[in-house]
């Protein structure tokens, strides 16, 4: 029997990579359900594709819309709940939602015992606590989508926990790496947006140039495996062959290598324990001429610093930063402020913020309401005083 796949996210840059693997072993899984956010024309064009039993629209005053452009025979669901929905019934459920909008999803997958394919980590790191317990729902089980995470759960395949030093998390450094602050002060959209190695959305792309996306996967690392941050590291790796590295306590270290294609750590979690047979990520190693490290550069880049503070400070911090940090690459996307302010924006809402312990997912909700409510009067301020 097929593997069932729901995909939520769909028509996203997860969404359709995850699609790309599917269509590559037809026989080995099976898409039961799609859910997009918005895009009713993409949504409806893979609908008829791959013939779902049950799509999703976050939006529902396009549910008529969508409703007569899908197949005979699947079922169209939409409103706030709807993602939601559909992450309960299949045997994978791929989280590829962007942002804190991905929260409910994450719930309801684990909740229902289901293996999450999770892309979304906004989601595990604004809700750490609420996940954890959720993650104890028997059958439910995470298996990280982001290269980085994807590759230390491969890595991590090779010893025991108590074997363990340290995880070193790989960064590109993004398309910024080497500019001094003056450089940084001028950088425009459109250079924020051209990273040298991964084809992403626009906020994740503008979250790796900024060094919040490493920020935040550390913080990932440290929910996903229970790793203390002080054994938790960042190391620039501009080719983007090595995706990250277990060094353990004798000395050893396991890599996991591939070139950029995120296909690969999509059909991983797809496929786990197992491994699908489509070569993603293929190195031709006759080809391959170089790999370099080197440390990150907090003063140029201080997010990744802010998001080691918020994740030792726990409890509702990295909610907080997450919130502040959408709030502030919407903002420098618009061009209402500077790519430099990003870093502020986020520095100002934290230092204001009082942590409260994550009881339950209303708690999560609130500390994100208010974080974004005063990123944006930060965003209002800026602008006044320009």
């Amino acid at each position: 029997m097929p593997t069932t796949v729901a995909v939520v996210g769909s028509t996203g840059s997860i969404g359709t990579q995850t699609l790309d693997v599917v269509r590559a072993d037809p026989d080995r899984f099976r898409v039961v359900a799609l859910g997009a956010s918005t895009s009713v024309d993409l949504l409806a064009e893979q609908a008829n594709e791959w013939k779902p039993e049950v799509v999703a629209l976050a939006d529902p005053g396009r549910a008529r819309e969508l409703e007569a452009l899908v197949p005979a025979g699947t079922r169209v669901i939409a409103g706030p709940e709807a993602l939601p929905a559909i992450s309960t019934g299949a045997d994978v459920v791929v989280n590829g939602v962007v942002g804190f909008a991905g929260l409910p999803v994450t719930l309801a997958a684990l909740g229902a015992g289901r293996r999450l394919a999770l892309a979304n980590k906004e989601s595990l790191i604004a809700g750490g606590p609420v996940v954890r317990r959720a993650r104890e729902t028997p059958g439910a089980e995470i298996i990280p989508i982001d290269s980085e995470h994807g590759a230390l759960h491969q890595c991590l395949r090779g010893g025991r926990q108590e074997e363990v030093r340290r995880l070193l998390l790989t960064a590109s450094g993004g398309p910024f790496r080497g500019r001094s602050a003056a450089e940084l002060a001028t950088v425009t959209v459109d250079d924020a947006l051209a990273h040298p190695t991964w084809a992403m959305g626009p906020k994740i792309t503008v979250d790796s140039s900024t060094l919040m996306n490493k920020g935040l996967e550390v913080i990932e690392a440290h929910e996903l495996f229970g790793t203390p941050y002080d054994f938790i590291e960042v190391v620039v790796h501009p080719q983007s062959i090595v995706h990250s590295m277990v060094e353990f306590t004798d000395g050893s270290v396991l890599a996991q290598l591939s070139m950029p294609d995120m296909r690969l750590p999509i059909g991983y979690a797809l496929a786990y324990p197992h491994r699908i047979g489509s070569p993603f990520g293929h190195i031709d190693w006759t080809t391959l001429s170089r790999l370099d490290f080197q440390p990150p550069d907090l003063v140029g880049f201080p997010c990744l610093g802010l998001a080691y503070a918020a994740g030792r400070a726990g409890g509702s911090a990295p909610a907080c930063l997450n919130a502040a940090n959408e709030v502030a690459v919407a903002a420098f996307l618009a061009g209402a402020v500077s790519w430099t302010a990003i870093a502020a924006i986020v520095e100002d809402v934290l230092a204001a913020h009082e942590s409260v312990p994550l009881t339950d997912v209303d708690v999560v909700i609130d500390v994100d309401s208010r974080a974004r409510r005063a990123a944006g009067q930060m965003v209002e301020k800026r602008n006044r005083a320009a």
